[in-house]
This record gives C-alpha cells, structure tokens and sequence, in this order.
C-alpha cells in the first residue's frame, strides 16, 4: 500500500472532459485548451457538486463529480484560492504542469456524483 501524503481533490467535469478521463483510464486529465491557460481542482465535494449540476448541466446536459487524490508534494508550491465564499476553494495549476500534477496522482480517478437534465 502506498503511503505518500496525499490531498483528496475533486473536479466537476462535463461529458466531453469525462470522456477524455475514461480515455485516461482514469489516470489522467487531459491537456488545457489553449483558452484554458489554468487547471482548476477543488477542495470539497460540496463545491464541485454545485459546479457539475449547475454550470455544466446547463451547458452540456450532464455534470459530474470526480475525485481523486494527489501528492502533498507536489501542491506545496501552490496556494488555495477562495473565490466568492468559504466553500469554495480551489488550486489554481497552471496548464503547463498539468502533465506533472496528472504524475502525481495517486491512484484512480473515481466518479462520484452525476447529475443530468
């Protein structure tokens, strides 16, 4: 068993980004668009509920909640971010070290939650 401190993260994701994580294996995310310069994962499963069922829902049909956990390591050189209220706190991973933050996951990236319209 593996015994690296780690961080469990989540990232609300839409059908598209989900299919790109099953590609993965879900091992990975997949590259930042060049309109994505940054790589969002949150803190808490609560955020990332509210963004899957009401930004992506909205947007493309379905949302979804993954989690997943990452080297403590690696987020050391990263600070949270808090945008609007307490809850909602997240990284903010520049797109070029999202193939370093996809090296430091540890284990799979589970589904959690899914919400359609």
């Amino acid at each position: 068993m593996n015994q690296e401190a780690t961080i469990t993260l989540y990232r609300p994701v839409g059908p598209a980004e989900l299919a790109l994580i099953s590609v993965s294996g879900f091992r990975a995310f997949a590259p930042r668009l060049p309109h994505q310069p940054i790589f969002y994962p949150v803190l808490n499963e609560v955020y990332a509920t509210q963004i899957a069922r009401d930004w992506n829902v909205p947007d493309s049909g379905a949302g979804y909640v993954t989690r997943f956990h990452v080297r403590a390591d690696f987020l050391e050189c990263y600070e949270v971010h808090t945008v609007s209220s307490a809850i909602h706190q997240e990284y903010w991973i520049p797109a070029e070290a999202l193939a370093e933050f996809n090296r430091s996951i540890v284990g799979p990236i589970e589904l959690i939650a899914e919400f359609h319209t």
